[in-house]
């Protein structure tokens, strides 16, 4: 292991905590100044610009021929934003949930993860599939903005809480540019060193491209997401994940089939286990979401308990271990019954609790 791969991942490492920080600030700062609430800061300008590693790597690998690892970047990543940021978050500081995100943004990130999905059954991803992807992210855009207006209202104080400091708009601006600028450059920093210390340890290129990429390129939001948590802006830590799992799907899916010289052609394995996959995670956020509105400590570990399993399993699969089989026997008929009837039980308490209309 050489010097210069382990220099690359550390520094990697610390612009991605330095530039997540600046991020978290800057839009907060801007929010409380325009008037705007945290959490349609998290779910655009943060979840844009911390979506800017994927785009990059999946154009990239389309324009080289690389479909697998386009489309693997970009499931692997949502599925990573849910069940690793959010776990990971909500370990950190309980994260509460706005009631505008179960009515309006969780349910759009089912019905475009479904969408996706649907789109991709006859095995392909061609320009119109693009097309009608990047035109509803302008659709969304141009509706979150609309209603953010709406809602909008003018503050006597910019200050509404005591985490905000003031500061000139040039500068809060500034501080968002350069923490997207060292996000992206820390993410792709250290994704290069790890995918160098993979390959010295004798890791496959497949198990890389599987986790490491996909995890790599998905550390913009653990960082955003984990520091606004420590910093209290739990509303940019939640809508950020959601935003960022829209902005993938109909943004970098959608931009990378439009501008790929060829359909991003979509192999059995992603349409029978990992779009499923993708697609259970986002409606599993609901009754996570719901109860109480907010994700308690235990539910992300519940959420990081997963993401180790889902990792597990695609190993197995890579290496042709025969665990597999008794692991997927385990997790069919042991783990996720349990966990249902958990979050079962856990939704009608919630229900029971909540105070009934006059």
């Amino acid at each position: 292991m050489t010097t210069i791969t382990m220099l690359l991942f550390v520094a990697g490492f610390v612009l991605l905590i330095w530039g997540a920080d600046m991020l978290v600030r800057g839009a907060a700062h801007l929010a409380a100044a325009a008037g705007v609430s945290a959490l349609v800061i998290g779910l655009t300008v943060v979840a844009i610009g911390t979506s800017a590693p994927e785009l990059a790597v999946s154009v990239q690998a389309a324009l080289a021929g690389q479909p697998d690892l386009t489309l693997g970047n970009v499931l692997g990543s949502n599925i990573a934003n849910v069940l690793l940021i959010l776990g990971l978050a909500a370990v950190v500081a309980p994260l509460l949930v706005a009631p505008q995100l179960l009515r309006r943004e969780v349910p759009a990130m089912i019905a475009v993860s479904g969408l996706v999905w649907l789109l991709a059954t006859d095995g392909a991803l061609g320009r119109l599939d693009g097309a009608l992807l990047v035109s509803l992210l302008g659709a969304f855009l141009i509706t979150s903005a609309w209603l953010a207006r709406r809602a909008s209202t003018p503050l006597a104080d910019p200050e509404p809480s005591g985490s905000l400091t003031r500061g000139s708009p040039l500068r809060n601006i500034a501080l968002v540019i350069g923490g997207l600028i060292l996000l992206i450059v820390g993410a792709q920093w250290l994704v290069d060193g790890a995918v160098a210390i993979a390959r010295i340890l004798g890791v496959s290129e497949l198990v890389i491209g599987l986790t490491v990429i996909a995890v790599g390129t998905s550390l913009p939001e653990i960082a955003t997401s984990v520091l606004a948590g420590i910093r209290g802006e739990r509303d940019i830590a939640v809508g950020n994940v959601v935003g960022s799992n829209i902005i993938n799907l109909l943004g970098v899916l959608g931009a990378t089939a439009l501008l790929a010289p060829q359909a991003i052609v979509v192999p059995p394995a992603a349409l029978s286990f990992d779009l499923p996959v993708m697609f259970a995670t986002a409606v599993a956020c609901l009754p996570i979401f719901f109860n109480g509105q907010m994700i308690a400590r235990w539910e992300g570990m519940l959420f990081l308990g997963y993401y180790l399993a889902y990792t597990t399993f695609l190993v197995l699969a890579a290496v042709g271990s025969r665990q597999i089989e008794t692991f997927t026997d385990a997790m069919l008929f042991f783990v996720l019954p349990l966990t249902a009837l958990t979050v079962a039980v856990a939704t009608y308490r919630s229900l029971r609790a909540a105070p009934r209309p006059d």
